[in-house]
């Protein structure tokens, strides 16, 4: 039985225009009053997806959402961060200097708040378009201190300059960070092991669930873990090729109503 149904955003629940239709919305009602966990999984930052649960009706004591791709675990209600793993300063110096080599422009996110690095002078970051919720302001890196709660860092490029360049960036960053593309023109940076399967697997044994219980729905290589991790892992159509090979289930597209129609299927039939 489905007790924890855990969903990515943007190509999953949301449509190209951003929002969430009417069939998704009524599914997800509908599923919440049995009594079934609805949680937001993303990259995004709270405040960046707040309007969201709002629309949703997720914002009760005993709603959470998975944030900064499992990073942070946190309450709807009251924002309280129930478990984290963050960056270190030394981390951003390290990744600084990579993006310097790459001379790709560098994002570092601390909450709600991007600190803009001057890694690449001439080159702008693509970010502000992806998230315009957020605030942006310059930094150097001499402003980073253990004062700072860094969440992950971004590259966001267009998409021929980045995708060269990936290539170019040594295996030992790879060994110490996990490094995902979450849309065509974006590249992130988390603490290695932090994932979206690993912000609910913490949620998850905090309210004593079972991977068999959770329903985990998603389309891009940053919701594959989530989707190996759940009993149920569903794939968009829309889903990159290697996520619909890894799913138990592959529902329709997110202009499809595909989230709607698999939860009637598998939780309210």
């Amino acid at each position: 039985m489905i007790k924890l149904i855990a969903i990515d955003l943007d190509g999953t629940l949301l449509n190209e225009e951003k929002q969430i239709s009417d069939e998704n919305k009524q599914a997800l009602a509908k599923a919440k009053e049995k009594g079934v966990k609805i949680v937001l999984c993303t990259g995004r930052p709270l405040v960046a997806m707040a309007h969201y649960l709002q629309e949703l009706g997720l914002v009760d004591e005993g709603d959470y959402s998975i944030t900064f791709n499992g990073g942070l675990v946190q309450k709807n209600d009251t924002g309280e961060i129930i478990e984290k793993k963050v960056m270190e300063v030394a981390d951003i110096h390290r990744l600084y200097d990579l993006a310097q080599k790459l001379a790709l422009p560098l994002d570092i996110l601390s909450d709600h708040v991007v600190l803009q690095l001057p890694t690449a002078p001439g080159k702008k970051s693509l970010y502000n378009t992806l998230n315009k919720l957020l605030q942006f302001q310059p930094a150097n890196l001499a402003d980073l201190t253990d004062e700072f709660v860094l969440n992950k860092a971004v590259i966001a490029y267009p998409q021929a300059e980045l995708d060269p360049k990936i290539k170019e960036i040594p295996a030992e960053f790879h060994e110490r960070y996990e490094i995902i593309k979450t849309r065509s023109m974006l590249l992130e940076f988390m603490p290695k092991g932090v994932t979206k399967a690993y912000g609910i697997s913490l949620l998850a044994k905090d309210l004593g669930l079972e991977p068999a219980e959770i329903m985990a729905i998603g389309d891009e290589e940053n919701d594959l873990p989530m989707i190996e991790y759940a009993g149920m892992g569903v794939a968009m159509a829309n889903a990159v090729p290697f996520v619909k090979e890894a799913a138990n289930y592959v529902t329709s597209s997110n202009l499809e109503h595909g989230v709607a129609k698999v939860i009637e299927k598998f939780v309210l039939d």
